[in-house]
């Protein structure tokens, strides 16, 4: 990787390379104590429950059905681990802005979700998940609070970029790098991506390799 924090070709194969290997579902933990043993580096994904979650998990191994999405946003309300050439794992947190959930039931998920990020230690970074069309939103901001409050390092990604003209992508992109500059915990590059077409994949790889310290070659 470049001083500028942009990697080089050598990067984006050795992760792809990577992410091509075999991947599959660990298991679905419901509390803290039913959490794997912290033993491999992790990375997790959180967002919005209809920001696209499961299409780019499934997008960056390649695999159109292994992290499911359901018809009711929402249905997500466990810690998923997918393990990636016993050498990493890939975590699904649930989904934020439940719509047809009790705000009792939602806090309960979100409140699983927030326990993990503060007593996770091999936790590498977070990626959090924003929809390209609309950009950081008030609803964001709690995520985003408890992301900073946990001191966790966090990444903004965009998802359907695809449904973007280039001009408007390059303009959410930069609005949310100015929206992120204070918090002390966002991590200063932002990915526009999309599951469909593929956009910003290898760079997305090249960053979750990096950020979980993986020697590659």
């Amino acid at each position: 990787m470049s001083d500028e924090g942009v990697f080089d070709d050598d990067a984006i194969e050795a992760a792809r390379v990577l992410f091509a290997h075999p991947v599959s579902f660990l298991m679905g933990a419901a509390a803290m104590d039913g959490l794997p043993t912290p033993d491999l580096p992790e990375v997790a994904f959180a967002g919005r429950s209809n920001v696209g979650k499961s299409s780019l998990i499934n997008a960056l191994v390649g695999h159109k059905h292994l992290a499911r999405a359901s018809n009711e946003p929402g249905r997500t309300r466990e810690v998923n681990f997918f393990v990636l050439d016993a050498q990493l794992r890939l975590v699904d947190l649930p989904g934020y802005g439940f719509a047809k959930t009790s705000k009792t039931t939602a806090d309960k998920f979100q409140n699983l979700g927030r326990a993990y990020l503060r007593g996770r230690p091999n936790l590498k970074r977070v990626y959090l998940l924003i929809d390209a069309r609309h950009g950081l939103k008030k609803v964001d901001d709690e995520a985003l609070d408890a992301l900073d409050v946990s001191a966790v390092s966090y990444q903004i990604v965009l998802t359907k970029a695809d449904k973007l003209k280039a001009a408007e992508v390059d303009k959410v992109v930069a609005d949310t790098l100015k929206a992120i500059s204070r918090r002390p915990a966002a991590f200063p590059r932002v990915i526009a991506t999309s599951s469909e077409k593929g956009a910003g994949m290898p760079q997305l790889r090249a960053e979750i390799a990096f950020a979980a310290e993986l020697q590659l070659g």
